[in-house]
């Protein structure tokens, strides 16, 4: 009987960890949750020039930012002023990762699609064999890889589904996985002191803030990750697909270490882009995206103009750049972290010895941030209908049941600061030419569109998140839903004409912003339907031809309401006067008195070593 010569067993192949951190909402090194979980994955891999060493990445995603990318209500998803501080942050955060000797893979298109071809290329790549490290060693056994992907935790629905996407792209490849982690908010979810977590937080803020400030610590931020922590995979093969240099031609278009899209590239027309790069001189200030420059403001406001002190003071005005901290659209793009700012207030208090009001305040503020998004957590994306989270209750049965109109007309009108109110117009115009608005004219704004107009609130939160270089998913959703009374919360309603009396005292604001009123007196630069022809005709402004009519019929100057919307731009929530208009130096120009608040409160930081 012959023998038939037996065939060798095939070399199984090895799966080994690819670490991928994924870019998001997260644009920053210092104090970065979610990267610090990426680099703690690559730290226990086995050893080896692919597992060791991260690979930076981050996806303009079409869905999210583009020219030519609309939302369901018509407006345009992100605008050019918003889109250029994106890309400036983006610019920035590969430039601080190439100073600690890594990079960023910067691509064009669906995060899902990205990863996918991205892992497929690497694969490709690895397979065929031209890595000078295998040099005159015998053949290797056959390699897969296994992607580990790491992005900070985004409860929004539309940011989830694209997570749900990324996690079966990712899976085709040996089981690769995604991990999502909690981060941007002041406290770690398992530290909330409610029964069942966050599912147990009060619906309000007060109840919420009172309870956490009791029982919480603010975690101390993380350091800025050294050098070696963040190196990527010193695999040839790996890099040549990261640099865009494939010699098999496997590498991705608009995918690599050094590519980044244009404005132009992002379908932004000509028009657009020169709006974003020559920012209108009537706005608060220039905002250039970047963790460098959300840093440097920090100091700045803090430390060298020495404003926090006075913060409480001074946020409820409208005009310049230190009325408020405008720290919000760092905050926003995750250039910053408000663990970081917490931090710099106690560091503040501390060298200064000076503690009051203002120095807690700036804190306060983070807080109503760190509450939306865990409200949004809680809820779902109930924040984004109609009813918000009243549901059915909205019907009829709560308080706060109302019947939604929609004008087009009108809804134009106040897109375009046409209403004939001029603080809401002014504040409508200042949105529109600088991607920029005060606390005080979102509260006052929201109020009048959803409740003065009874106008589908979502069209309001929708041109919101269109326009503001600063906009948050849940800080804007959150705040409108509220707003609208659809949150179940006590409905504000603000009388327009009492606090533009109360916040623009000399009518200074609304003549920056609303030329053709320049010439009119203080009496009536609030009030111009009160006009007479004659005096129409003196001041030079003519009402229904210069100046609009009223859209609506004004409400007599009393009553009014001074809480409301909570806002990421500036700060504050405050209502009702004091009977008495106590001197305040620091006080602005155009606030009539100093407003009632909530009480102080109080934070606890833990100590850097007590930070799990």
């Amino acid at each position: 009987m012959s023998s038939k010569a037996t065939k060798k067993p095939q070399p199984q192949p090895t799966a080994l960890p690819l670490h991928i951190h994924w870019f998001r909402q997260d644009l920053r090194l210092l104090d970065n949750p979610a990267l610090n979980k990426t680099i703690k994955n690559s730290m226990f891999s086995p050893e080896n020039d692919i597992s060791k060493g991260i690979i930076p990445i981050y996806c303009f995603d079409p869905r999210f930012v583009g020219g030519n990318t609309m939302t369901p209500f018509g407006s345009q998803k992100c605008g050019v002023i918003r889109a250029k501080f994106l890309l400036d942050s983006v610019i920035d955060l590969r430039k601080n990762l190439e100073k600690k000797g890594s990079g960023l893979v910067v691509a064009y298109g669906k995060p899902e699609e990205v990863l996918s071809k991205l892992c497929k290329a690497l694969q490709g790549e690895l397979a065929a064999g031209k890595d000078d490290s295998e040099k005159e060693e015998p053949a290797q056994t056959a390699v897969l890889l296994k992607p580990s992907v790491v992005v900070q935790e985004e409860p929004a629905s539309e940011e989830y589904q694209v997570d749900k996407a990324v996690q079966r792209a990712i899976k085709t490849f040996a089981s690769g996985s995604l991990e999502s982690v909690w981060a941007a908010t002041l406290y770690d979810l398992e530290d909330l002191p409610f029964d069942n977590g966050v599912q147990g937080m009060p619906d309000t803020f007060t109840p919420f803030r009172n309870k956490v400030e009791k029982h919480c610590k603010i975690p101390a931020p993380l350091p800025v990750p050294p050098k070696s922590k963040l190196a990527m995979p010193q695999n040839k093969s790996i890099l040549s697909i990261l640099q865009g240099q494939s010699p098999t031609n496997n590498s991705i278009p608009n995918c690599s270490l050094s590519y980044m899209p244009t404005l132009s590239d992002l379908g932004y027309s000509p028009q657009e882009i020169e709006q974003a790069n020559h920012p209108d001189p009537r706005g608060v200030m220039a905002f250039h995206g970047g963790e460098t420059a959300g840093l440097q403001r920090i100091q700045e406001y803090i430390f060298d103009k020495d404003l926090l002190k006075i913060y409480f003071d001074t946020r409820n005005g409208m005009l310049g750049a230190d009325y408020s901290t405008k720290f919000s659209p760092w905050l926003a793009h995750g250039c910053i972290s408000p663990r970081f700012i917490a931090k710099e207030c106690k560091r503040y208090e501390t060298e200064t010895g000076i503690v009051n009001k203002s120095t807690y305040w700036v804190v306060f503020e983070l807080l109503w941030g760190c509450f939306f998004r865990m409200f949004s957590l809680k809820y779902g994306n109930k924040i984004f209908f109609l009813d918000g989270t009243l549901g059915r209750q909205a019907h009829g049965s709560h308080p706060n049941s109302r019947r939604w109109g929609l004008n087009p007309k009108h809804l134009q009108a106040w897109r375009d600061g046409r209403t004939g109110y001029p603080l809401v117009d002014a504040n409508m115009r200042e949105l529109k030419a600088s991607g920029f608005m005060s606390n005080r004219g979102r509260q006052n704004v929201a109020s009048f569109l959803a409740i003065d107009m009874s106008t589908d609130w979502r069209y309001g939160a929708d041109h919101f998140e269109s326009l503001l270089v600063d906009h948050d998913v849940y800080a804007n959703w959150g705040n409108w839903c509220s707003a609208a009374g659809m949150t179940g919360g006590r409905l504000n309603r603000f009388n327009i004409v009492k606090q533009s009396k109360d916040y623009d005292k000399e009518g200074d604001y609304v003549r920056h912003w609303c030329p053709e009123l320049a010439n009119v007196p203080t009496k009536y630069i609030h009030e111009p339907w009160k006009l007479t022809k004659d005096q129409q005709q003196e001041y030079g402004v003519r009402l229904g031809v210069d100046y609009p009519n009223p859209l609506v019929p004004p409400t007599s100057n009393g009553g009014g309401n001074g809480g409301g919307y909570k806002g990421k731009g500036s700060k504050g929530r405050s209502g009702g006067g004091k009977k008495k208009d106590d001197y305040n130096p620091n006080r602005g120009r155009g606030q009539r008195k100093d407003m009632k608040s909530l009480k102080q409160g109080s934070y606890k930081l833990r100590d850097a070593g007590d930070f799990h």
